[in-house]
């Protein structure tokens, strides 16, 4: 199968610091020493494929394309669960079969997924990142063999979730919330029930007070919850998972 152009690969995991994103850079630097790396995000939720599902196509969204994403949220390995390559519009992603990846598919206009049959002869129970998807990777880049066999994508694990996600899923490093909700035009300003309050929407955070809650547009697309200048998680006691909603009108 012809192979478009890769110029990039962009890690998205949920290791956070430590020693495991560094293993994975090393092989593929090794491997790949001319392709660039990115570090997309490695603070996701640990353990938790249906929160950074919603994510991966928001911030997808304004990356260029040609970047293959090598996508590791995997409470599952060493078990049974697939792992997937996809073809997503101009992009390539590799990952578990656990919803990860569900998500984008659903969103992309012209989509083809596979299961990866070849494994490395060598390789851990407990470190797929690095023993599985980093080799495969390398070698979708160099265009050898996968062993892929076509896989319809309503079959898929997650291939049944809904398109949006009334859940938060991400606390940046401020203490904003991200959502899992695609945020409405923005002549449209409901208020947004969260707990027992309904916070109104803000086109950015210097049109409130200091110390107001409010929800706005994020540069993802996605509907956000801020105080300015103070932290949402704490001042709403509000955490990744936690659902949200609904809109109410004024």
């Amino acid at each position: 199968m012809d192979i478009p152009a890769i110029r990039r690969i962009a890690l998205f995991t949920d290791f956070g610091e430590g020693l495991y994103v560094g293993q994975m850079r090393a092989r593929l630097g090794a491997s790949l020493p001319a392709m660039p790396l990115i570090d997309l995000v490695h603070d996701l939720p640990a353990f938790r494929p249906d929160l950074a599902a919603y994510l991966l196509p928001a911030l997808v969204r304004d990356m260029p394309g040609g970047t293959l994403y090598l996508c590791v949220v995997d409470p599952g390995v060493g078990g049974t669960r697939a792992a997937l390559a996809v073809q997503a519009d101009a992009d390539w992603f590799l990952g578990p079969d656990n919803g990860l990846l569900a998500p984008l598919v659903g969103r992309a206009t012209t989509v083809s997924v596979w299961r990866i049959g070849w494994q490395p002869v060598r390789m851990s129970a407990s470190f797929h990142g690095r023993d599985w998807f980093v080799p495969a990777a390398v070698r979708l880049c160099l265009g050898e063999d996968l062993a892929m066999t076509s896989l319809a994508p309503t079959l898929m694990v997650g291939s049944d979730w809904p398109g949006e996600l009334a859940n938060l899923l991400y606390v940046d490093r401020f203490g904003n919330l991200i959502s899992g909700l695609n945020a409405p035009p923005l002549d449209r300003r409901p208020l947004l029930q969260v707990g027992s309050q309904r916070l109104p929407r803000l086109r950015t955070f210097c049109e409130g007070a200091p110390g107001q809650a409010f929800w706005y547009e994020n540069a993802f697309g996605l509907v956000e919850i801020a105080v300015n200048q103070d932290r949402a998680d704490r001042m709403l006691g509000l955490g990744p998972g936690d659902p949200i909603g609904p809109f109410v009108n004024k």
